[in-house]
């Protein structure tokens, strides 16, 4: 599939964190629910969450590309100043010169009204040579320009930290009514949906859910070692290592144990490595979930029918079986490396 990142981030962002509101107003639990009711209830919020955790992934990392702008923008207009500065001594003089008697410095002379009062009080000094106009008229130029991308790069920035700050909100509201559907759903003695406790089991024993898993390479191997070690780990909303990670943190951690650089998003992390068939996965796939333009959740495939992921901050990073809610909800898989 082909799209434009940037794009994407953009429009994600908006619509994820939109979704927070849709997550809280149809968070209100239903009226005497059966156990059915709540399990489907419990499904929707995870999927939720998990888009709720993307676009929060997406706003933190345009808020520090925004902030990485307005600081190199910052140094540019900065620099700018300095070249101006070194060029006031002759703007000085210029302005002085051509305003016998008057007090003040050339800024102030200047830029005491907008840029096009300043470049007229330029054209009214006819007494002066051209090559004197000329001079002032790039010295305005020139300093408005520094100060309007330094503007431009400080609004950029003030907009992305409010997209982060509505994005945290947001999934602070879902994972709110992930944890009261969970209690809705254990007090009518039901069960997370999304682990299947036969996949424990099947570790211990040796088991296979779906068949053996493949002879792997030592780059592979390296991510898997990697993944398992995290096991039991906490979920952290945009979390990269090494205490807690969230989906995507622990997939491209795990990546570079092998060398491969991993994009941060599911969003982008989708479109890297080649394409492959759920039943052609192999141990240290990308398994992906929910959406097969935007996937929101994504894990490493492990073997034997199980894969290691992180799913929402109410447990730990685990290993779990496919059967059942994931291969319910997957979407797509990459080979990467």
């Amino acid at each position: 599939m082909t799209r434009n990142p940037e794009s994407t981030r953009r429009l994600t962002t908006v619509g994820f964190v939109a979704l927070g509101a849709v997550v809280l107003s149809s968070g209100v639990a239903l009226a005497d629910p059966s156990e059915s009711e709540a399990r489907q209830r419990y499904e929707e919020l995870q999927q939720e969450l998990s888009e709720l955790n993307e676009a929060y992934n997406t706003a933190k990392e345009d808020h520090s590309a925004a902030e990485a702008r307005r600081d190199d923008l910052k140094e540019q207009w900065e620099e700018a100043r300095d070249e101006l500065d070194e060029r006031s001594g002759r703007i000085s003089t210029i302005v002085q010169s051509a305003y016998t008697g008057t007090s003040g410095d050339s800024f102030e002379i200047f830029f005491g009204g907008d840029a096009d009062n300043a470049l007229q009080n330029i054209a009214d000094l006819d007494h002066i040579s051209q090559g004197q106009q000329d001079m002032l008229a790039d010295y305005i130029v020139d300093a408005e320009h520094a100060e309007n991308l330094y503007n431009e790069a400080q609004e950029a920035e003030e907009s992305a930290a409010q997209a982060l700050s509505e994005a945290e909100d947001a999934q602070a509201q879902g994972e709110s009514a992930l944890d009261e559907q969970a209690e809705v759903l254990e007090s009518l003695g039901g069960v997370d949906p999304t682990v299947d406790e036969s996949a424990a089991a099947d570790t211990a024993t040796g088991g296979a859910a779906d068949g053996g898993s493949a002879a792997v390479s030592g780059d592979v191997q390296a991510v898997l070692d990697f993944a398992r070690a995290q096991i039991g780990k906490p979920y952290v909303w945009g979390g990269t290592g090494p205490d807690g990670y969230d989906c995507s943190g622990l997939t491209q951690a795990a990546w570079a144990q092998a060398g491969v650089s991993l994009p941060r998003t599911t969003y982008d992390q989708v479109n890297v490595g080649t394409p492959v068939s759920r039943d052609q996965v192999q141990p240290g796939d990308l398994l992906f979930f929910y959406s097969a333009s935007a996937p929101s959740h994504v894990g490493i495939y492990s073997g034997n029918g199980k894969m290691i992921h992180g799913s929402n901050p109410s447990k730990p990073l685990e290993e779990v079986s496919l059967a059942a809610y994931w291969d319910g909800v997957f979407t797509g898989a990459v080979r990467v490396g």
